[in-house]
């Protein structure tokens, strides 16, 4: 039930009518509710003078002499407030003792779990699942002062539904002098919510690059507290406070953030030129051993996408195998033999 309806105060209007305040006036100076009497009074038929005062009664505003029906007095609107507040506010304190009381139950199991989630005298802390993270994130934010970093694989594919939700979570943010920079997979170019989403943040401030692969999930607020993902599957993190290992993943997002190109949409930049460098990613990745999942992770996009762009190469290069393609591409100049020969760095989106 709405506490509204439990506690009387649907029964206040919204708005009140004109013939609401008549209807008090007449009262407040005359002492009367005879519903023709009132309606000669102020000029308003008997139906409408009727339901004013069922409002005005309803709203404890007109209280009627219980031995004479057409006879009451109105009362002051602070004391109809206090009159309507008064079972709300028992209610309130009912709430309060019975959540006091659920808090001393739950107590007991606090030092069980600050024995499991934390480690390294509480500077890492183990957040096991989603809605406990959003709530520590959220936290977060509200606290930030100076900067938030944020590395965000696999952009293009956010629900459109939680974006909304984004956009003002970091609008609050930006407004309070925040400075606030992200990195997205070259994917999310080619997705239009992301689109309009990082054209919405940037105008309060936001700023976003992008790059074709990406060291993993990360988010650092103040470079005093970052969050990186759990590593068993789930959905999620491990919130860090320690200062030479929060320092260490600021330097990773700074280097990366470095070399990544400012967002912009597929049009801007070319269908042609964004092709070329997702081909040429996917070649040096090829030619290093990768297994297609590793691929698409570290691309930002699904399987199947990169199963068909990985498909494509092999077509063109008439190559039967992985590393026959990088030969192949180094031999037609789309690869340097440096490139062929670099080393690949531990797949990063393990942790996801």
């Amino acid at each position: 039930m709405d506490i509204s309806d439990e506690y009387g105060l649907s029964a206040v209007p919204e708005g009140w009518r004109q013939a609401d305040t008549a209807v008090y006036g007449w009262v407040l100076e005359h002492g009367r509710l005879d519903a023709p009497e009132v309606a000669a009074g102020v000029g308003l038929r008997e139906e409408e003078v009727s339901e004013a005062l069922a409002r005005l009664t309803a709203s404890r505003l007109i209280r009627t002499d219980p031995r004479e029906p057409a006879v009451g007095f109105a009362v002051s609107p602070d004391v109809a407030r206090a009159e309507l507040a008064a079972p709300v506010r028992s209610r309130i304190r009912q709430v309060e003792e019975e959540l006091d009381r659920a808090q001393q139950g739950l107590d007991h199991f606090s030092a069980e779990y600050l024995r499991h989630a934390q480690r390294g005298n509480g500077q890492f802390r183990l957040i096991g699942n989603m809605l406990e993270v959003r709530v520590v994130l959220t936290r977060a934010s509200e606290q930030c002062a100076r900067e938030v970093l944020s590395s965000q694989p696999g952009g293009g594919s956010r629900m459109i539904e939680a974006m909304g939700e984004a956009l003002a979570r970091d609008r609050a943010i930006l407004e309070r002098g925040v400075r606030m920079r992200t990195l997205y997979h070259h994917t999310a170019r080619f997705h239009g919510p992301s689109q309009a989403y990082v054209a919405a943040a940037s105008e309060f401030g936001a700023q976003y690059r992008t790059a074709h692969e990406l060291f993993g999930r990360l988010i650092v607020f103040d470079r005093e507290l970052a969050f990186i993902p759990l590593n068993d599957g789930s959905r999620g993190a491990v919130a860090i406070s320690e200062p030479s290992v929060v320092s260490y993943l600021a330097d990773v997002f700074e280097q990366t953030w470095t070399h990544a190109t400012p967002f912009a949409d597929a049009a801007s930049q070319g269908l042609g030129e964004v092709a070329q460098e997702v081909d040429r990613t996917i070649l040096r990745l090829l030619a290093a051993g990768l297994k297609d999942e590793a691929i698409a992770r570290r691309l930002g996009m699904s399987l199947r996408t990169a199963r068909r762009h990985i498909a494509d190469i092999m077509e063109q290069l008439g190559a039967e195998s992985r590393f026959q393609a990088g030969v192949a591409a180094v031999q037609r100049g789309l690869l340097d033999a440096e490139e062929l020969l670099a080393p690949i760095d531990a797949e990063p989106e393990a942790a996801n």
